[in-house]
């Protein structure tokens, strides 16, 4: 047999010897390329000797020779593979150590260039020698026994190969490298989780990111293999290699490590980028679900997190997908079920990913069904909670019909009570952060029914957490309470939440500066605040009136205990400004907003225009505000009833605000004849005893007081009275000696006796006070517009039509005083105004209070002009008649004011007054503007001249 055609018997009677017949193959070998066509035999022959060679430093120089030989024909890159292939079966650790040599200090470096300079003979040549070096790494050749320290290097290598590979398939280059990694990943030691992630996402990113089929075949060039062909290659060594990943580590956190690396794919805008990952997953699964039987008890949470991206794709525009990703779902569930030996009968539906292949008849609606008890049954709370949590993040999806999905699921796992205590924390924070995305106004309107199912089960845990997240005023914080509102019963729940909440006072001494903020009361009272205007919670609010009403006040003093006053005195109500309230300036508002919410805005008006809303800024004057504060309420009769049994309630606490709060307001009600329809006399009286022996001495006093009212002493009535009737003879003297004390005494008298046996009293001092309104001493003027307000309400049912007519003939000097050179006059002007509008039932009465209290200038005077006069349709003529004694009025601001108020009446009535003034009027109108013809101010003349056309027009059309 010829040597030629046996290179066998030359390797084993000459390779022994010197080694010259391998240097002659060489030098041979390294002629010209293009005659390495007919070298193959030569290459194989070269690979043998060097493979029998026993000399390991002249295998180490060949091999050198060899790889840096030329690469530029394919017959020679085979043959120099071929080469080093057969001489690694022997010489592995050289064959080894020169390829990861040629790898870092050739391959590396020219990979890292711009691809204009890539060389692709290098890098084919580079590839079939790492082919041929995994197949000789098998076990079966003992590569078990080796340690490969510069695995990751080599791979890293195939990694720049690959990605380097064009967006269109005419080779199996793609296929080649994976299968090689592959081979690569399988030798000791193991890749780190670094190295395989870096795999993962190149290798998934080559392959996924290939345009669809379609559009490959109009890429690829003629006369090439089909594209799907290739592209089905490709994607079953993609397959291969999770599969080698996960048998290398078979568990579910492996498991979990892989389905991470296809999150970026599920969650893609592309649909065959999503189709194409879902495949991968089903079929990882499957594999996993088919030959292996899971042992190991460990249940990472990212399990359901994982579990949520794919049910969220069981509504996913391509069908395929659909399909698949119901039944990736089923496998994970029934690993799930199998990993904790609980496999029973009546989950063998789900065996086998047909968990979700339900028959046509049934709605989309059972599937949903099914899946939410499938979660809550087999997963852990962690994993459960990821799930939920990632179903939130799929709210922002720009997909109506993902977003739709997410939602609905969220709803129907709440309404399952799938939520325990533990996860409502996280899934809230995760909410609040998912709601500014939601872009379909369907999916916010479900996650509000989905939000206020998970209050009504966890209501306490539900408001405690959304307390803790941030400001109640920002926008999707609001959201959350106003979703809590959604039906009374859950409304109410929270608004006693917050109100308990807000009795959690830490002592004064053990409450640090800097951390009062962190106080939960304070929260609680912010959040409170801003419900008070919240539409959704306004029932809620008059049902918690009371205890709303007492919880603020002594919230308000144990907040002036602290200290935290900052912001309280320069606040201004009419000017809109962006910056917080402090905390005691937050608790007043909210005292304000709840009776201006609850259309008790009467008791706020009645403070307001009283300044009794700055007494409750300081302690030294915070029992003259409650005082005020608790008479207003039970003047208007504002929860007088649930008032009274929260105070008693609070009397009998063991906290001293809660205690002078009490006192103060019951002292107060004790004034008023209707309390003892809510309280029995006799235990009032014994209660009152009792806190006689409040160690506060405020207490105390006010408790004594309280004995001696005069409804507690029925006997008292009658002295009273008496005494009344005395001092009202005083008063109607022609010139009382002392009327300013007169007045109030008979005020207090007024007071303490109520409304019962008042009645004509009432009416002989209203009659008679108005003739003080032009008294030259301004406390004179003030002490006696305040006391007509007072009047007019103290005469009860009976007189009350007198008084009214009492009110309406004083509404044009009260008009004028709103100009009162004293501004003391003013208020207390502003004050019986406002009285006299609610007892004659004007219309635009809260608008009439906001222009009297807030309003500045030419316009609210015109404001108040106008709700005056429209109020009292057919009366024109008699205002006008009234204001012209005011134009011989001494004070020349009541003066200036009766010229404007006649201007405007002749100017905007015009009409009604020819219709109801007789020539007498006109006479009498003639007469008093005379009077302001010689006048020395040229005001009046001016005015005198500009009114005189309009007088003579008139005259021509009076009757």
């Amino acid at each position: 047999m010829s040597s030629e055609l046996c290179p066998q018997l030359v390797v084993k009677h000459r390779v022994p010897d010197t080694g010259m017949d391998i240097q002659r193959l060489l030098e041979f070998l390294k002629l010209d390329p293009q005659k390495a066509e007919d070298k193959g035999f030569l290459f194989q022959l070269y690979g043998i000797f060097l493979r029998e060679c026993t000399d390991v430093d002249l295998v180490r120089r060949h091999l050198t020779c060899l790889l840096e030989s030329s690469h530029q024909s394919c017959s020679q890159r085979e043959g120099i593979a071929l080469s080093v292939g057969l001489a690694s079966t022997t010489h592995l650790e050289q064959a080894w150590a020169l390829l990861e040599h040629m790898g870092r200090t050739r391959f590396l470096r020219w990979a890292l260039p711009s691809p204009g300079s890539q060389d692709k003979i290098l890098e084919s040549s580079f590839l079939s020698a790492s082919i041929l070096l995994t197949r000789v790494l098998r076990p079966k050749y003992g590569a078990q026994n080796y340690k490969f320290t510069q695995t990751p290097e080599l791979i890293q290598c195939l990694l720049c190969i690959l990605q380097k590979e064009p967006d269109f398939l005419v080779t199996l280059c793609r296929q080649k490298i994976i299968l090689v990694i592959v081979g690569l990943s399988n030798l000791r030691p193991s890749l780190k989780p670094l190295v395989k992630s870096r795999i993962l996402q190149t290798c998934l990113q080559s392959v996924y990111l290939l345009p669809p089929t379609e559009e490959l075949k109009s890429k690829s060039p003629p006369l090439e293999p089909a594209p799907d062909a290739l592209y089905g290659k490709t994607e079953r060594a993609l397959n291969l290699l999770l599969q080698n990943f996960f048998l290398e580590n078979p568990s579910m956190d492996e498991l979990c490590f892989l389905l991470q690396h296809m999150e970026r794919w599920l969650r893609s805008d592309k649909s065959h980028e999503r189709k194409r990952a879902v495949q991968s997953i089903l079929l990882l699964l499957q594999y996993v679900v088919d030959s292996l039987r899971l042992t190991e008890e460990a249940t990472p949470s990212m399990l359901g997190h994982h579990i949520g991206l794919l049910t969220l794709l069981c509504r996913d525009k391509d069908k395929v997908t659909r399909s698949r990703s119901q039944q990736c779902v089923s496998l994970l569930l029934h690993l799930v079920v199998e990993q904790k030996g609980e496999l029973a009968l009546e989950f063998t539906p789900w065996n086998r990913a047909r968990h979700f292949e339900v028959k046509a008849s049934k709605e989309w609606g059972m599937k949903l069904c099914r899946m939410v008890k499938a979660f809550h049954r087999d997963l852990t709370v962690a994993q459960h909670t990821q799930l939920v949590l990632t179903l939130l993040h799929g709210l922002r999806s720009h997909s109506h019909l993902r977003c739709d999905l997410a939602s609905r699921l969220l709803l129907m796992i709440f309404q399952d009570a799938g939520i325990k205590l533990e996860q409502v924390a996280e899934i809230l924070h995760s909410l609040l952060q998912e709601l500014p995305g939601i872009r379909f106004k369907s999916v916010q309107q479900t996650m509000m029914k989905a939000t206020a199912v998970l209050g009504n089960q966890h209501t306490q845990e539900v408001v405690e957490v959304t307390l803790s997240l941030s400001h109640p005023l920002e926008r999707w914080t609001l959201f959350l309470w106003r979703t809590l509102a959604t039906n009374l019963r859950l409304a109410r729940k929270v608004m006693t939440i917050l109100y308990m909440k807000l009795k959690l006072r830490p002592p004064r001494e053990l409450v640090q500066p800097t951390h009062q903020a962190q106080l939960v009361c304070l929260r609680a009272l912010n959040t409170i605040y801003e419900l008070l205007y919240t539409r959704e919670y306004r029932a809620t609010v008059r049902w918690a009136f009371a205890g709303l009403f007492m919880g603020l006040l002594t919230q308000l003093h144990y907040l002036l205990e602290l200290g935290m006053v900052e912001g309280l005195s320069d606040y201004q109500e009419d000017i809109l400004e962006d910056r917080p309230l402090g905390p005691c300036r937050t608790c007043l508002e909210a005292l304000k907003g709840l009776f201006w919410t609850t259309d008790s805005w009467e008791v706020f008006a009645h403070v307001k225009l009283l300044d009794g809303w700055q007494h409750l800024e300081c302690l030294d004057t915070y029992p003259e505000g409650v005082s005020l504060l608790a008479r207003a309420v039970s003047h208007y009769d504002c929860e007088v009833k649930a008032i009274l049994g929260q105070a008693i309630i609070f009397l009998k606490n063991n906290e001293e605000r809660d205690n002078i709060v009490a006192i103060l307001i019951l002292t107060e009600f004790l004034n008023s004849p209707e309390v003892f329809q809510h309280v029995n006399r006799r235990n009032m009286v014994n209660f009152m005893n009792q806190n006689l022996k409040n160690p506060n001495q405020l207490v105390q006093a006010m408790s004594l007081q309280a004995l001696s009212s005069i409804l507690m002493h029925q006997k008292k009535v009658a002295l009273l009275q008496s005494r009344l009737m005395e001092l009202l003879d005083d008063f109607l003297q022609p010139e009382p000696k002392d009327p300013l004390g007169l007045m109030q005494i008979l005020g207090d008298i007024l007071h303490r006796l109520g409304d019962q046996s008042v009645g004509a009293a009432s009416l002989k001092i209203a009659e008679h006070l108005p003739l003080f309104f032009e008294d030259e001493r301004e406390e004179v003027r003030g002490g006696a517009i305040f006391l007509f307000g007072d009047v007019i309400h103290s005469g009860g049912k009976k007189f009350r039509q007198a008084l009214k007519t009492f009110a309406f003939q004083a509404l044009v000097p009260l008009l004028f005083h709103l100009a009162d050179p004293c501004p003391a006059v003013v208020m207390k002007t502003k004050f019986t105004f406002l009285r006299c509008a609610i007892l004659l039932k004007w219309e635009f009465q809260k608008e009439l209070f906001s222009k009297l209290a807030w309003g500045r200038g030419l316009g609210a005077e015109n404001d108040v002009f106008i709700y005056m006069v429209e109020s009292n349709f057919g009366n024109y003529h008699q205002f006008l008649m009234q204001a012209l004694t005011y134009l011989n009025s001494p004070h020349k601001n009541l003066k200036l004011a009766a010229m404007k108020f006649i201007g405007g009446m002749l100017q905007d009535y015009f009409t009604d007054l020819c219709f109801h003034l007789k020539k007498g009027d006109i006479r009498t109108l003639k007469k008093y503007l005379d009077t302001l013809r010689q006048d020395p101010d040229s005001t009046c003349r001016r005015f005198y001249l500009n009114l005189m056309g309009d007088i003579t027009e008139l005259s021509q059309y009076v009757t």
